[in-house]
């Protein structure tokens, strides 16, 4: 799940998108999660710490430098999520945000923009570790 994006010519994703304008999305993201009620009981009141993670995991998941792995180790997405409730309903609060927040984001090509979603939609449904209250069992 932590693969370097590369599906198209002209470098990485991360190449194409850019430092700084990761970090403009990864900021507009953020102030998009702290405000959605489905996700703030998951996230602490400061998204500080969490943003910063948040930038160093898609700097190496885009294919830039190992900023995650160097400062806290293997991003064991799914192990370290495990303690949270993510429902189906939270990885589409979080895809909504961060759809959002791509938008926002104009320094991010469309295409690059969709190449993005397109992966981390993969990752959200990853991430799902919990039923919809009162539909456990059902399938």
């Amino acid at each position: 799940m932590t693969a370097p994006l590369t599906l198209s010519e002209g470098g990485s994703l991360y190449d194409r998108i850019g430092p700084d304008a990761l970090a403009a999305l990864v900021r507009r993201f953020y102030a998009r999660v702290a405000a959605d009620p489905d996700l703030t009981p998951i996230f602490p009141a400061d998204l500080t710490l969490t943003a910063e993670k948040q930038y160093a995991f898609l700097t190496g998941f885009l294919g830039g430098p190992p900023l995650y792995h160097e400062r806290f180790g293997h991003p064991r997405l799914r192990a370290r999520h495990l303690p949270h409730e993510i429902t189906p309903t939270r990885a589409r609060a979080w895809l909504g945000c961060m759809n959002a927040a791509l938008r926002e984001t104009p320094e991010i090509g469309e295409a690059d923009a969709r190449e993005l979603y397109a992966a981390l939609a993969r990752v959200a449904a990853h991430m799902v570790n919990t039923p919809e209250p009162g539909r456990e069992g059902q399938g």
